[in-house]
Order: C-alpha cells, then structure tokens, then sequence
C-alpha cells in the first residue's frame, strides 16, 4: 500500500474522530440508552443466578457493551450521507486511491469511535459492580474492534444506496435490533428452544458476545476459537463487500 493511500486512511479516520466530538449529543445519547439497559434489566432480573455466582447484571454486561458498539458504529453510515449531500464522497471517490481505502479509513474512524463507546458503557459497568476480569480486556478489545468492523461496514455498505437520512435508520434498527437480541446479549444460548438456538448460531454477533463475555467475565459458551474465525470472517467479507459496492458507485 503506497504512503497515498496510508494518508488518505488517516485523513478519513481522523475526520470521523473530529465530527464525533463537535457533536458531544452523539456521545451522551449513545451512552444514556445503555446506562438505561444495564439499570433497568440489570437489577431488574438480579435475582436470577448463573454458573459461578454470577447475577443478570453480571451476565448482561457484555451484551449490552456489544449493543453500544453496534449502535455506535451505525453513525458512521449517517456520515456516508451527509457526504454524499454535500459532495465530500464525490471528491473522495475521484481521489486517485483505491476503493478499499477509502473503505478502510472510514470503517477505521468508525470502529474507533465505536470501542471508545464500549470501553465507557465497560467501565460504567464496574462502578455497577460488574465483576469484571481485569486481564481479559485486551483480548475482550479485539472482539470490540472486530465487531465494530462488521458493523461499520455493513452501515457503510446500506448508506452507499441510500440518500435519505430517516430510512438509512429504519434499516438499520430493523436489521440491529433482531441482531442484537438475537445474539445472547439478553439471554443465554444453552437455554434457547432448539429453533431458537439455530437462529442464534446464525448471528454473528453471537459469536462477538460470547468471546467478550468470556473474556470480560469467564462464561464462554462456545469455543473461543469459533468466535474469533466466525466474527474475523463475517469482518473481512463486508469490508470487501463494501469496496466493491464503493467500486460501483454512481459518484465515480
């Protein structure tokens, strides 16, 4: 990759950086929903106990750090556009980089906004009391990173179709909210029906919540290393996906 294209993916990366903090109601809006989850279920189901001593509050943690990154990293399309409303994204798509670049620099700025919002939701969670594995948050990172990767592009790929603010997010809770809830963020996967159960194994945010609830606090359900190859696969795939559709794009 020549040093264009590394400068190219630092400019979109910062650019996504410096917009998210002009706009702090971004910020208070995407932790305020999550706040609201961990209080009102947390507590709310405390009662209820897991293997190892472990309460609801406990069990849903990481789900609702995974709910965070996921809602984060579905801004990162709305910029898409408002790009293509003011003609940013013409300008970028005639710049002489690759598609994949441009691809990457905004899945970046994207995705690392997105673990800045998991890490705040992860530590909202300790003051909660959330017995957190102090060690397992560098591992616990990469699953962040990597679904924000997937989640980033898929909203990257949606808002390139899409010209109108208010249906790219129609689309986007109709596609977030069944994956969310779908992904044993809320419930476990060992006590869903077994129609349920294929469902889950489906989604692949299934995979990117039990790899950070077994790091984040030791309840694996599934291997670890078929969480790793499922949700890098599921990444790797729609940030193709997306510089192929960026390929085709009516603005080049």
């Amino acid at each position: 990759m020549s040093s264009s294209n590394f400068q190219a993916i630092y400019v979109l990366w910062l650019r996504q950086i410096k917009r998210f903090f002009r706009a702090r109601s971004r910020l208070v809006a995407n932790l305020v929903q999550p706040f609201f989850f961990l209080m009102l279920f947390g507590f709310g189901f405390g009662f209820i106990r897991f293997e190892g001593n472990l309460n609801y509050l406990d069990f849903l943690a990481p789900g609702i750090i995974a709910m965070s990154v996921v809602f984060s990293s579905m801004f990162a399309g709305v910029s898409v556009i408002w790009d293509k409303q003011f003609g940013f994204l013409k300008e970028v798509l005639v710049a002489p980089v690759s598609r994949l670049t441009i691809v990457i620099g905004q899945t970046l700025g994207g995705s690392t906004l997105a673990i800045v919002q998991g890490l705040t939701v992860l530590g909202i969670s300790m003051l909660l009391g959330v017995k957190i594995n102090l060690w397992g948050i560098i591992p616990a990172l990469i699953f962040m990173a990597l679904m924000a990767f997937f989640s980033v592009s898929m909203g990257l790929i949606i808002a390139s179709k899409l010209d109108d603010f208010q249906g790219f997010q129609l689309i986007m809770n109709l596609l977030i909210f069944p994956l969310i809830f779908l992904s044993s963020a809320f419930f476990p996967i060992e006590t869903a029906p077994d129609v349920m159960k294929g469902i889950m194994l489906g989604d692949p945010l299934t995979y990117a919540v039990d790899g950070l609830r077994g790091f984040l606090i030791g309840s694996f359900a599934l291997p670890i290393y078929i969480d790793f190859i499922v949700i890098v696969a599921f990444s790797v795939a729609l940030l193709l996906i997306g510089a192929f559709v960026y390929s085709r794009s009516e603005y080049v």
